[in-house]
């Protein structure tokens, strides 16, 4: 999510290979992610890029890790094409994730804005063709709570796009080859049971066989529902967990919530340290990480990892030694004893 915004080609280059010598073979991305108004040369090799690899595709609901910026709109996406064409990658050593662009009222540089979730949006989004249709539909997609939300506020539930319509259109994708599988993103249990209900009753549809939601030490709420139906997510809660704002610096100028400070607001409230309570939770983890002599990276990736149903976590890194402390952290097991402290 931050190459092609933070990271520099050649930077991005480093950071695959590394993380792919190591043994990571899934990479996640998002249309959104990190190109001005593409030229007819960016767009066949973003279409030629579709057809290569290995997709997870996911639909994407109000989803924004980084601000988001029509400069450099689809460039990560653009640099994982490079690395796999440069380092002639075979398609069956990595699976490579997606997300269409839903409405959010921002983004007018795709497809003017986006909407809705819809499958003149969907087919767009897969065929490479964003800079040059214009949605006109006034429809929109349905409310689910922020990642990191722990309420579902029924006054913010509106129509939406049926899902037949959606599976409809990415099982058209999976017919002609353009993806592989889908998935869902922010998603709550009865959405991925509406999904998959359809899917069963519909031998057209493509079944769901991931999601993506939030599961941290600061958001839990994946243990009281969608583990009954799923598995998936993001660990450090946009590197709060790591500790490094809690340095007598404030952390570095270029963490994430310091790099777009003020420009960042769903980052910024969402996971702020004037909370309270969320600052208290974290120094308490911090504590146990000390306590039993662990990185704080190393005490939130693991227990992520040590939920039954999990099959990975999703992290992002712009720097080596981030990734080094991603990649050593896959490697704790946490003891009962710390378990207790953290469920404590």
């Amino acid at each position: 999510m931050t190459f092609g915004e933070q990271n520099s080609l050649p930077q991005t280059l480093r950071l695959l290979d590394q993380a792919f010598d190591a043994g990571i073979n899934f990479f996640d991305s998002a249309e959104m992610y990190g190109v001005p108004h593409a030229s007819s040369q960016t767009l066949s090799e973003f279409s030629a890029f579709f057809w290569l690899f290995m997709f997870i595709f996911y639909l994407v609901k109000y989803r924004y890790p980084v601000p988001q910026r029509a400069e450099t709109q689809g460039k990560s996406e653009e640099y994982f094409g490079q690395w796999v064409r440069k380092r002639k990658i075979s398609r069956d050593r990595v699976v490579i994730a997606t997300k269409v662009a839903g409405p959010s009222g921002q983004m007018s540089w795709i497809r003017d804005g986006p909407k809705c979730l819809d499958a003149k949006n969907i087919t767009e989004a897969v065929d490479g063709r964003s800079r040059h249709f214009k949605v006109l539909h006034s429809c929109v997609s349905s409310y689910v709570p922020m990642f990191g939300e722990t309420e579902y506020d029924p006054v913010g539930q509106f129509s939406s796009v049926p899902i037949e319509e959606q599976l409809d259109a990415l099982g058209r994708a999976v017919d002609a080859g353009k993806i592989r599988y889908i998935g869902l993103s922010n998603e709550t249990p009865y959405g991925v049971m509406k999904f998959l209900h359809f899917a069963e009753n519909n031998v057209r549809y493509p079944k769901i066989i991931s999601v993506q939601n939030s599961y941290s030490l600061l958001c839990r709420t994946f243990d009281s529902g969608m583990a009954e139906c799923c598995h998936h997510e993001s660990p450090l809660a946009m590197g709060i967990l790591s500790g490094k704002y809690f340095a007598s610096d404030g952390a570095p100028s270029d963490a994430r919530l310091n790099l777009f400070k003020g420009r960042y607001s769903e980052g910024e409230s969402r996971y702020s340290l004037a909370r309270n309570t969320l600052k208290l939770a974290t120094m308490e983890y911090l504590g146990i990480a000390e306590k039993y002599g662990l990185h704080p990276v190393s005490l939130a990736i693991a227990f992520v990892l040590n939920h039954p149903l999990v099959a990975s976590t999703v992290f992002g890194v712009t720097k080596s030694w981030q990734l080094e402390e991603v990649i050593s952290a896959c490697n704790v097991e946490l003891t009962s004893e710390i378990i207790a402290d953290i469920n404590k």
